[in-house]
């Protein structure tokens, strides 16, 4: 995967090959199989290229079908189903050697006046300077260099802030599988509103799967988990950066027949600027012979 942002950036640079027909690179990777947010954020991508100039996600809803494969680039067919007076409907399909990898349904807004309200952060989160980063936690926990996530995520900034398992220091009796990260992009990036809500879609598929396996003593990454995404939705609420810091307030109601149910909540500056929730695998892997 990307090892710096303008690697990650690059990413989402697709190329029309006819109109609402697109093509993108994949990364150099060590991993198996295409990263979901990367699918995600593409898809993304080549529906906001389809849509009129002043209108951004509010919301998309996808489904991973099959495994990308990362020696093939990815083709995303874009069907604009609506353009309203204030809203744009899209549909997109991923597809490699022929075959439909995922597919989302997205809906663009332009902004308009309206009532306000937001659940409030937690209040009892400590700052991301005081936190350490997501490499040195899975190292201690796998035993793995750290140098193999800045490998593969090194566009992202992440620092994890706790969980609900033993050991994770965030008590929460009422959320059993819950886990908290401060995430961004590991550099600057432009004024540009579209950009960073696709660079969010991408990093909000690296860690949410993760809570579901919180009261288990596992994550993701494991040889004892077979893991991967099934569905995604993401809700935009406010304009935010992913250049500064957010929290990812990430919490797993249920678990049971190998599946996985996490949602999460984004805040940035203290207000609520996104909600997430994503099933998926988390399957005990069998052992082998």
């Amino acid at each position: 995967m990307p090892e710096s942002l303008d690697e990650l950036k690059d990413l989402l640079e697709l190329e029309e090959i006819e109109s609402t027909l697109f093509r993108a690179r994949t990364p150099k990777t060590h991993l198996q199989r295409a990263f979901g947010g990367q699918v995600l954020a593409q898809a993304l991508t080549a529906a906001g290229l389809t849509v009129p100039e002043g209108r951004y996600p509010h919301s998309l809803h996808g489904y991973f079908l099959l495994e990308g494969r990362i020696d093939t680039p990815i083709v995303y067919d874009v069907d604009a189903v609506r353009d309203g007076g204030s809203f744009s409907t899209r549909r997109v399909s991923a597809r490699q050697n022929g075959h439909v990898i995922f597919y989302m349904s997205t809906s663009f807004h332009k902004d308009e006046d309206g009532w306000e309200h937001a659940d409030p952060m937690p209040d009892d989160v400590p700052p991301p300077e005081q936190c350490p980063s997501m490499s040195e936690v899975l190292s201690k926990l796998t035993g793995a260099p750290a140098s193999n996530w800045t490998r593969e995520w090194g566009a992202l900034d992440v620092r994890y802030v706790g969980n609900s398992g033993p050991g994770g220091g965030l008590r929460d009796p009422r959320h059993p599988a819950r886990a908290r990260l401060w995430i961004k992009t590991d550099g600057s990036l432009p004024d540009d509103r579209f950009l960073h809500t696709c660079l969010l879609a991408y990093a909000s598929d690296l860690t949410l799967l993760g809570a579901s396996l919180v009261p288990h003593g596992e994550v993701l990454g494991s040889p004892r988990v077979q893991a991967a995404s099934i569905d995604h939705a993401m809700w935009f609420h406010r304009p935010f950066r992913a250049d500064d810091w957010l929290l990812y307030d990430q919490v797993s109601p249920s678990a049971s027949a190998g599946l996985g149910l996490a949602t999460a909540r984004l805040f940035q500056n203290g207000l609520l600027v996104a909600d997430v929730a994503q099933e998926g695998l988390i399957r005990q892997a069998r052992r082998k012979g």
